[in-house]
């Protein structure tokens, strides 16, 4: 079963952000089913719930991102009803948040540093002072355990030097003020290194360079897509060798793997994604990725 998220205020209708996907679904005759995700964020699961039928197999969530104590209480109640989720609490969290499984892909993803706070209120500002030191000079990019505040490049995300610790404080507060409730897990740095220039975001002004996006099933990549909608990718070939040794790191049956190559040539891993609240890149036909796994999962 595949379940999608609804329109807020209104059960029976998708989320607009998740039509196209759940059309694409039902097209080749999967079942679907709809969340009431605001009820599920304010912890009522039996409403949460209400529009998805009791049965039995995996089931696979697309939609908004969620912390992991929320996915946790959605596997749960989802178990009760006969379903399981495709990855457990476990592996979601593995890959949704950076430091669970930057073990995985340390020798292969800009150098990380990361400081725990269940809050950004709880920022402890001398183990943030002691891992910018550690890093030196240098640019880094500033995030918490799942997202950064990219389009929000210079004021929330960038830092052109490690050591000018008063611009990075400045940087990190903007970040942690702007995060607010969504903030999860702490605080991460990370080396900025530079990859392949793409263009400029035409409404951000965010320099992109040439990302690309594999969902992985399995350990296999099953969808590999440029991460962008805007720009010129040209004929780029992924290094898929190189990728599947990744994927066959991971503890998880459903991620995403974000990569890049830098301007040497060597091709980077920016980060890990659970696959079920990973976005799916707009160049991309929503039928390709339902059609992988359906076939990958009759299996």
């Amino acid at each position: 079963m595949l379940l999608f998220p609804a329109e807020p205020f209104s059960a029976r209708t998708p989320d607009e952000a998740y039509r196209a996907e759940q059309q694409a679904a039902q097209a080749l005759d999967l079942p679907t089913a709809l969340l009431d995700f605001e009820s599920l964020l304010e912890g009522d699961l039996p409403r949460a719930l209400r529009g998805v039928p009791a049965g039995e197999g995996v089931a696979i969530f697309r939609g908004w991102m969620m912390a992991p104590e929320v996915y946790g209480a959605l596997f749960m109640a989802l178990q009760a009803r006969g379903w399981t989720l495709i990855n457990t609490p476990a592996q979601y969290q593995h890959t949704h948040w950076l430091p669970a499984s930057f073990h995985h892909i340390a020798d292969v993803s800009p150098e990380t540093k990361w400081v725990p706070a269940v809050t950004p209120e709880a920022l402890n500002w001398a183990e943030v002072d002691a891992a910018l030191r550690a890093f030196g000079a240098g640019p880094l990019i500033v995030k918490d355990y799942v997202k950064s505040r990219k389009h929000e490049w210079t004021q929330a995300c960038f830092l052109p030097d490690a050591a000018d610790l008063d611009h990075a404080h400045a940087v990190i507060r903007t970040l942690a003020e702007r995060q607010g409730r969504n903030w999860q897990g702490g605080l991460v740095l990370r080396r900025f290194e530079a990859f392949g220039a793409l263009t400029q975001h035409s409404r951000s002004g965010m320099p992109l360079t040439r990302e690309y996006r594999a969902f992985v099933l399995d350990g296999q990549p099953v969808v590999e897509a440029e991460y962008w909608d805007e720009g010129d990718y040209g004929a780029q070939a992924l290094p898929g060798p190189w990728l599947s040794v990744i994927a066959a790191r991971v503890d998880s049956r459903f991620f995403t793997i974000d990569l890049a190559q830098r301007e040497d040539g060597e091709w980077r891993v920016v980060e890990l994604g659970d696959g079920q609240v990973a976005g799916l890149p707009e160049r991309v036909d929503p039928e390709i990725l339902y059609a992988a796994l359906a076939q990958r999962l009759a299996r």
